[in-house]
């Protein structure tokens, strides 16, 4: 589960009551990993959350969590990854998780300001030290990777991947499979447009993060229709919802290792777990491709 969404720094309707529905909701349908940042939340609220609803099953659960980015007073992305940072923003998460350990820790995003060598030293001191037990990377290049890996062992990489974004085939997949690492890709369901729910005729609030991106915009947009009006009746023939359908096309594919679907309701939660535990038929993997191949990059 993406916990992203409950933050609630970009999605609109967000409120606790919903945000712990959807956290229990999702371990019920038989996802075990939770994929948060320290820089979800103004105050952490993602984090804290996750403690709230899932703390008294804290061996049940896999804890992903991310250092090194966060928002200035103006509500603007900044990345820090110096290794003082790394640390404090560590030891927060761990607090606002209420762990002794995360499972998994993200260097979020390479700091330009800052050499990833020096970066992957302090995370591989954390690891050494029992605060998280394995380390990731989060938006990454092949060569920043590599530079990295040289350093600290990285066990995951975090990039996003769906139908419509497809780049990672041509070089991150690889290395990845290569050197043996897990590849848990985010936005699976393109913050929401794959899921079909959004008529072509849709308006978006203007407090609504996704009305910037070109996906959502003009001509992009109603190409993204046609995709979607050719994978409903594949998603009916399958027996499954647009969200499942598009979920388990994605981690089918060569080389990935989980999808992170954010979720801010129980019902949403629900619906994306049963993406997972069955596979699509030939004929349908067929049906698809035909149509992605139709819609283009």
């Amino acid at each position: 589960m993406g916990c992203w969404p409950i933050a609630g720094m970009t999605s609109l309707g967000v409120n606790d009551a919903d945000s712990m529905a959807a956290l229990e909701a999702s371990l019920a349908g038989g996802v075990n990993t939770f994929d948060t940042a320290h820089s979800y939340g103004i105050h952490g609220e993602s984090e804290k959350l996750i403690a709230r609803a899932l703390g008294h099953r804290r061996d049940e659960i896999i804890i992903c969590t991310k250092g090194g980015l966060h928002y200035d007073d103006a509500g603007r992305q900044a990345r820090d990854a110096r290794p003082a940072t790394l640390r404090r923003q560590c030891e927060e998460s761990l607090t606002r998780l209420n762990t002794d350990r995360i499972d998994l820790l993200y260097l979020h995003a390479p700091d330009p300001a800052t050499p990833v060598t020096e970066s992957a030293g302090e995370l591989k001191r954390l690891m050494d030290e029992g605060k998280t037990r394995t380390v990731g990377v989060s938006n990454f290049t092949v060569q920043q990777m590599a530079a990295f890996h040289a350093i600290c062992p990285i066990s995951a990489c975090q990039p996003a991947y769906n139908m419509l974004m497809r780049e990672i085939e041509g070089d991150v997949l690889p290395w990845c499979m290569a050197h043996r690492v897990s590849v848990l890709v985010y936005w699976p369901l393109l913050k929401g447009l794959l899921a079909g729910h959004l008529p072509r005729d849709f308006t978006f609030e203007a407090k609504d993060g996704r009305a910037k991106y070109p996906m959502f915009q003009g001509q992009e947009w109603e190409r993204n229709q046609d995709l979607i009006d050719e994978l409903r009746p594949i998603a009916v023939a399958a027996g499954r919802t647009m969200s499942q359908l598009v979920i388990n096309w994605t981690i089918q594919q060569e080389g990935i290792t989980a999808a992170i679907c954010g979720s801010k309701r129980g019902d949403q939660a629900a619906e994306n777990a049963g993406g997972m535990g069955w596979g699509l038929l030939p004929e349908h993997a067929a049906m698809i491709e035909a149509a992605l191949k139709r819609r283009g990059r």
